[in-house]
């Protein structure tokens, strides 16, 4: 879960920028080796933007770095 909240962390940072984005997030994410992509993928399967905000992120080992809609930041969870 270490991996997820390291993620959350940095997606937070951006967060804050007024011009965030699913799409700077998803870029800020691509460089986290610990993303699984394809379980991600798989998660965000039905993902749209304009209604869920931002993609939530599956990591290689089963945490996810998941957006937290009503709050506007990400959080780690475990498996």
């Amino acid at each position: 879960m270490d991996d997820a909240r390291r993620l959350a962390n940095a997606l937070n940072a951006l967060a804050k920028n007024p011009q965030f984005s699913y799409t700077k997030a998803r870029a800020a994410a691509r460089n986290e080796p610990a993303v699984d992509w394809s379980a991600t993928k798989a998660r965000n399967a039905d993902f749209n933007p304009e209604v869920d905000g931002s993609e939530s992120f599956v990591m290689k080992d089963g945490s996810v770095c998941a957006w937290m809609p009503g709050q506007f930041r990400y959080a780690a969870q475990p498996r």
